[in-house]
């Protein structure tokens, strides 16, 4: 749930983290990933997470160990509240921190009764995961402080949803091989773990955590003036204008209309080009210490002949 300061701050009712369970969803997507793609042999590799397991005398196995997690600087936000990109109908606006952008590495090593049957299946990892575009894809998940889990449309949360919908937020996450450890680093994991070492293989997988989404209701409200006092400003407007065009009375009760004012005179510059009429308010200099050696721009006529 949301900490009592944050909902003390924003007035808001905060609710469960939104994708908390989303590292652990990668590593399972990892191992169904290279069970369903397997294709050397009847016998699939068994997928461990344990480095100290000891296999049968002829079972392969793949040990798939996330040794480290660390938040991506480079991708790094501002942790103010912002709006939440979702839209559920008949539920308000809803603010969340912005995603924490995170890059999981994972060690891959091989084992099998033979080191070529082990570096054979290492290379055919290697191409697998190279090929795989990716390892999630699916709408994006945000959790409601009520629990429902939605996607930024607002319909119940489905894994297997079209994609390809307009406006649908969409979560990517894919691997790439990188080089992160060096063999001292690995045997220092495979000691640790009380394994013997093995050849490894080292990938990053970069995805995004979504804390709470805290709910502010309908929103801001604004209040502005009735339509009353508008309407009477406009009356008010309408009736002093009908006063300043009435008609004026003669000596010979005859209605005569005030003529209309006279336009301002019409000046000629130097040049011959006509203005506007004579300058209402008076010449100012610009603020700020006094100009240097500033000249004023003169019309070619204006400027004696030599």
């Amino acid at each position: 749930m949301s900490s009592p300061s944050l909902m003390a701050r924003t007035g808001a009712m905060g609710g469960a983290h939104s994708s908390y369970e989303t590292i652990g969803e990668v590593t399972e997507a990892i191992h169904q990933l290279l069970k369903e793609s397997y294709n050397l042999g009847e016998q699939v590799p068994r997928i461990e997470e344990d480095l100290k397991f000891v296999p049968k005398d002829r079972e392969e196995v793949l040990y798939i160990y996330m040794y480290r997690v660390c938040q991506n600087p480079n991708l790094k936000n501002q942790r103010r509240l912002r709006e939440a990109p979702i839209d559920v109908p008949g539920a308000g606006v809803f603010y969340q921190r912005p995603p924490l952008i995170l890059d999981v590495f994972y060690l891959i090593a091989g084992h099998a009764k033979f080191r070529s049957d082990a570096e054979r299946l290492l290379g055919w990892t290697l191409l697998t995961l190279n090929d795989a575009s990716r390892v999630l894809y699916r709408p994006r998940r945000f959790v409601l402080p009520d629990g429902r889990a939605v996607d930024s449309l607002g319909r119940d949360w489905d894994p297997s949803a079209d994609v390809n919908t307009e406006g649908l937020l969409v979560e990517k996450v894919s691997l790439s091989l990188v080089n992160d450890l060096t063999v001292g680093d690995a045997i220092n994991i495979f000691t640790m773990n009380e394994a013997p070492y093995r050849p490894f293989l080292t990938y990053r997988a970069r995805l995004a955590l979504v804390g709470p989404l805290s709910s502010a209701g309908d929103g801001t409200s604004i209040a502005v003036g009735g339509l009353d006092n508008v309407a009477s400003s406009g009356a008010q407007a309408a009736a002093s204008t009908a006063a300043d065009e009435e008609p004026v009375l003669s000596s010979s009760h005859d209605p005569v209309r005030r003529p209309p004012p006279l336009p301002a005179p019409q000046q000629e510059r130097p040049s011959g080009r006509i203005t506007g009429g004579a300058r209402s308010v008076e010449k100012r200099n610009p603020p700020g210490p006094r100009a240097h050696n500033l000249k004023r721009l003169k019309s070619a006529e204006s400027e004696p002949e030599k």
